[in-house]
């Protein structure tokens, strides 16, 4: 647990910013009840990862899919947001925070009031679908009763092509727009916020220590200690909800 004097630093790191870029990993949704992917007891400890070419190349995979998507398994989405995300919101509608870049699926920024546009998704969206071919956008409860009621394998209503979970497979191409905006808004930035993740995943682990080279103050607040720890102007060990409420409180 951080002292007081810690949060005290990360409420000065916060105020003195004035280009403030927040990067978020599993450690914040852990605190609304949302798995992690690696640690013992994470989503990948109890299940495979269904690579994207498995995905695409077989129908067994793509039933097993969605069937882990409509049944929950996973624990993704179908949460609410915690006071660390709602301390970040809060920073947002001050104007405080330019970009929130995260590696979640779990639309819980967006669940929290943060507008959509203020939020870079480097690994996709778990809470919606979209065509592998067209791009279009798919709402699960629309797919969800033809694969429960006939076993129904979702295809595009525009195109007829493959739909998948609007997320990032291990195997699938990084988005390119997300990745590009995240690089952008690392280089602007005069302060850069990583919370609750252990900076382990690249590309995405890279736009800290990016934004650090390029003279932004950074700060990392997560429960274990991470690789750039030693690039770090201020580091905080700490469940992120309450680090978050101390240096950002509600009015």
């Amino acid at each position: 647990m951080a002292s007081s004097s810690s949060r005290a630093d990360l409420a000065r790191f916060i105020a003195d910013a004035r280009r403030l870029v927040v990067f978020t990993g599993a450690g914040i949704s852990t605190e609304s009840g949302i798995p992690d992917f690696r640690s013992p007891g994470g989503v990948w400890s109890k299940m495979k990862p269904i690579y994207f070419q498995e995905f695409v190349s077989d129908g067994a995979k793509r039933h097993e899919a969605w069937e882990r998507a409509f049944s929950g398994r996973a624990g993704w989405v179908g949460r609410t947001p915690n006071t660390g995300h709602e301390a970040v919101a809060r920073l947002v509608s001050q104007g405080k925070i330019t970009a929130v870049i995260t590696q979640n699926v779990d639309n819980l920024h967006q669940d929290s009031g943060i507008p959509a546009e203020k939020i870079i998704e480097l690994h996709g969206n778990a809470s919606y679908a979209t065509c592998l071919e067209c791009g279009d956008r798919h709402e699960l409860a629309e797919l969800k009763e033809g694969f429960l009621k006939a076993g129904e394998i979702p295809h595009c209503r525009s195109c007829g092509g493959l739909v998948k979970t609007a997320t990032i497979s291990f195997g699938q191409a990084m988005p390119i727009e997300p990745m590009a905006r995240a690089q952008a808004a690392a280089l602007e930035c005069d302060s850069f916020l990583v919370l609750g993740s252990s900076l382990v995943v690249h590309p995405a682990a890279g736009f800290p220590l990016l934004a650090k080279q390029n003279g932004a103050r950074l700060a990392i607040v997560n429960r274990e200690p991470t690789d750039l720890d030693t690039f770090a102007d201020l580091v905080l060990n700490d469940e992120i909800g309450l680090a978050m409420t101390a240096a950002a409180p509600a009015n």
